[in-house]
């Protein structure tokens, strides 16, 4: 039995670590070739998954790395069908009172010029060998407030809206365009929350806003974008893919605990 991703080629951002790093095994482990993309940690990846995986080292948010990027997936596997533009930087809780103009030019740079760059430069790629998938890592945090901190929020809500922009203006290439919303999910990101939580004995209450009461693991975010990646998703396009465990459906709101300083 073949792989859902038999004889495809992938480039996967952010692939170093957490949900990026789990879903570039998955890809390969599914049968695709996969260009394994960060700043750090690309090389560890690829070790990991073999032959069927070429590190890169890439800033997601410079428009020459994302060009080389899309070049270095030509010239090894001879092609491009999917792009999971999944690279992001978290930019903490600090208020929009607190955060800086230079704060939000770096989280936006990565979180949402990222995802242009890699829709921009991946597309024709992928219409040249008939069309594909490209899928951009969001998060509920930008479907409304309670979940992120302000430029963070902004960008993924920016993540959403381009993909739902992007899919129409690819229309009749045969290129579907959508985006992941992930709730809390253990990566290096989170990595400070999951570890005060332990250490202060409160784990228990990691995820517990959401009905599962629980965080999600990467290879849940990896398993949905080999959904959105593969076949099985050919007739989604412009959607926003929820995987939190049931935390935006309320988006639980501690006034206390967030957004600490007003005007």
């Amino acid at each position: 039995m073949t792989g859902r991703l038999e004889g495809k080629v992938a480039i996967v951002t952010g692939a170093g670590s957490g949900i990026g790093r789990a879903t570039a095994k998955l890809f390969a482990a599914e049968g695709a070739k996969v260009v394994v993309a960060d700043l750090d940690g690309q090389d560890s990846t690829a070790a990991e998954i073999g032959t069927a995986a070429l590190p890169f080292r890439a800033d997601a948010g410079s428009d020459e790395d994302v060009q080389d990027l899309v070049q270095a997936a030509l010239a090894k596997f001879g092609g491009l069908h999917i792009m999971f533009a999944n690279a992001g930087v978290s930019g903490g809780l600090a208020s929009i009172f607190e955060q800086t103009a230079e704060d939000w030019e770096r989280i936006l740079r990565v979180n949402l010029i990222g995802p242009f760059l890699a829709i921009k430069h991946a597309a024709p790629a992928l219409k040249e060998r008939g069309g594909g998938s490209i899928i951009c890592t969001a998060s509920v945090a930008g479907l409304r407030a309670g979940a992120g901190g302000p430029a963070y929020s902004a960008s993924k809500a920016g993540v959403i809206n381009l993909v739902q922009v992007a899919s129409t203006q690819l229309a009749g290439a045969k290129i579907r365009v959508n985006a992941i919303c992930p709730g809390l999910i253990e990566t290096g990101m989170t990595r400070s929350v999951y570890e005060w939580a332990r250490a202060s004995g409160k784990e228990s209450r990691l995820g517990h806003l959401n009905p599962l009461k629980r965080g999600g693991e990467p290879e849940e975010i990896a398993k949905a974008a080999l959904f959105l990646a593969s076949d099985e998703a050919s007739y989604v396009n412009g959607h926003a893919l929820v995987v939190d465990g049931g935390l935006s459906i309320s988006h639980p709101y501690n006034h206390q605990e967030y957004g600490r300083t007003a005007v």
